[in-house]
């Protein structure tokens, strides 16, 4: 196996078990206004995407849909979690974000401050719109209650996926934000 190969794999491994963490101990849910909660459990796949490639990326975001799945099956904390018992809704639309987050990156790359930035928003609204989608597409709640929360919720976790992607990958890729780079971040 060459040594690309295993750096994906565990750079694939880390980054979902992360995923898993942030949502097995609850760490990756933001409390908000109304009850309801941010979630940042997608930046791992972000994140790995964007270092690794689309490929890690779909491996992430099916560790992270999986492990969203056999929680809301196992361990609900919410009404609301019974809808992510169903993989059309918990691992379909996370296949998407890596992918998603990949190609704005490679897009933006030469410019990397707003490249990272840019990756972290698409890959968060790539999962707020498409788990959020299916649920309206499969029937289980109106696109009248769905709309307002790509707004309410989705554009603050974006923000949150953009502050914590650029972070994370200027440090590791040493890329100057400001004046500060790498590790110093």
């Amino acid at each position: 196996m060459s040594k690309d190969n295993t750096r994906k794999i565990a750079v694939t491994g880390v980054l979902g078990a992360i995923a898993a963490l942030l949502g097995w101990t609850h760490i990756g849910f933001i409390p908000w206004f109304a009850g309801a909660s941010l979630t940042v459990m997608h930046v791992p796949v972000i994140i790995g995407a964007v270092l690794e490639g689309p490929i890690v990326g779909i491996a992430i975001g099916l560790i992270f849909g999986a492990f969203s799945m056999l929680q809301a099956a196992i361990a609900p904390s919410g009404p609301a979690d019974v809808l992510f018992t169903n993989p059309l809704i918990a691992v379909l639309p996370r296949l998407f974000i890596g992918p998603v987050a990949w190609l704005v990156w490679r897009a933006l790359e030469r410019k990397p401050v707003p490249g990272l930035i840019a990756a972290g928003i698409a890959g968060s609204l790539t999962n707020t719109v498409l788990v959020l989608g299916m649920i309206g597409l499969l029937g289980k709640v109106t696109w009248g209650v769905l709309l307002p929360l790509v707004v309410t919720n989705g554009l603050p976790e974006a923000a949150a996926s953009a502050i914590i992607t650029l972070a994370v990958v200027a440090a590791w890729k040493q890329i100057a934000v400001g004046k500060q780079q790498g590790s110093k971040l």
